[in-house]
């Protein structure tokens, strides 16, 4: 049986990177600033996710035959990081295209 939530982890960010490439086209993906938010968002979920999902007393639990297994660093299942990616993306691509265009900066900046 295949883990649903692993397919979903990986689907999920694959379908914002498609909308943005084929719908979008906000050009975030190319800035620095874009990889920076992601990197300091990702950051911050180690500590909260680690904490959620720590064996001795764990918050949210899985159904282990829905997951790859593979939970790093500590016990955070990495499906967890695929979904973070999608929706952090997905969140600052659609905030990215609703920005006036005629506000003096480009898009993509």
């Amino acid at each position: 049986m295949a883990a649903e939530y692993t397919i979903a982890a990986v689907a999920a960010p694959v379908a914002v990177v498609a909308l943005e490439l084929a719908v979008l086209r906000t050009g975030l993906l190319r800035t620095a600033r874009y990889w920076l938010t992601v990197a300091i968002s990702l950051a911050f979920m180690v500590p909260v996710d680690g904490w959620l999902t720590r064996p001795d007393a764990t918050v949210v639990h899985y159904a282990e035959e829905q997951i790859s297994g593979v939970r790093a660093p500590w016990h955070i299942p990495v499906e967890d990081y695929g979904f973070g990616l999608a929706l952090i993306t997905l969140t600052l691509l659609l905030w990215q295209r609703q920005r006036p265009a005629a506000d003096g900066e480009a898009r993509d900046a």
